[in-house]
């Protein structure tokens, strides 16, 4: 049940992203012209790398370690919380991910 979960919420991630990478290339056309469909496709890249790096909070929480570790304390941990299923791996793999392999597709 937990698997249809996650894929449920990697799906609804994607077509969020998805939606708002169109509005955001059919903007930049609006503005400097170009066609739509390439710009479409470098946005969905670009969003795609940006979402695998930063899919789960391991980059919000490097700033804090020289704190923590200053007090003997480990780093710290991602929790479940917020309602997500997904982890930073998930988060990379199933939506990160198949957002580049589309841009790369609409590109090529």
């Amino acid at each position: 049940m937990t698997v249809l979960k996650g894929l449920r919420e990697a799906l609804v991630l994607f077509v969020i992203a998805l939606v708002l990478v169109a509005i955001v290339a059919g903007i930049w056309v609006a503005v400097s012209g170009g066609e739509f469909v390439t710009r479409l496709g470098f946005a969905l890249i670009v969003v795609g790398a940006l979402l695998g790096v930063t899919g789960d909070l391991t980059l919000s929480r490097v700033g804090m370690l020289g704190a923590r570790s200053a007090f003997g304390l480990a780093p710290e941990q991602e929790t479940g919380g917020g309602g997500r299923i997904l982890t930073g791996v998930g988060v990379f793999l199933f939506v990160g991910l198949p957002l580049v392999v589309v841009g790369v597709l609409l590109i090529s």
